[in-house]
């Protein structure tokens, strides 16, 4: 097989609420993703940076992200890029779903909070 298929770890294939970490540079993608999907308000992580760009692919509904000193509403179908160490983070505004990519072979988050 020259393709991979990761599936959840939970084990749960109906896509609801997850958050959810792939580490990829095993198998040689150079990225590591983040697939996030829920339907509270409010969610989001604590304050981080990371040593390389983090790229959010929102897909459905909306967050508040605070970018260094920054705040700005991310929509479905907008893409926001967040530069190597810059402080960030996002919270929910209501039902939400984004895939979130590390430029990245492995996960590195240096948590502010």
């Amino acid at each position: 097989m020259t393709g991979h298929v990761i599936d959840r770890a939970d084990g749960r294939t109906d896509g609801e609420h997850w958050d959810e970490e792939f580490d990829l540079g095993s198998y040689r993608a150079d990225i590591c993703i983040v697939m996030v999907s829920t339907q509270e308000a409010g969610y989001g992580p604590r304050l981080h940076q990371h040593p390389y760009p983090e790229t959010f692919v929102i897909q459905r509904g909306s967050a508040r992200f605070t970018i260094g000193d920054e705040e700005l509403i991310g929509r479905a179908g907008q893409v926001i890029v967040v530069p190597a160490q810059t402080p960030h983070t996002f919270r929910t505004l209501g039902p939400y779903e984004a895939v979130d990519i590390y430029a990245n072979d492995e996960v590195i988050i240096d948590w502010l909070e």
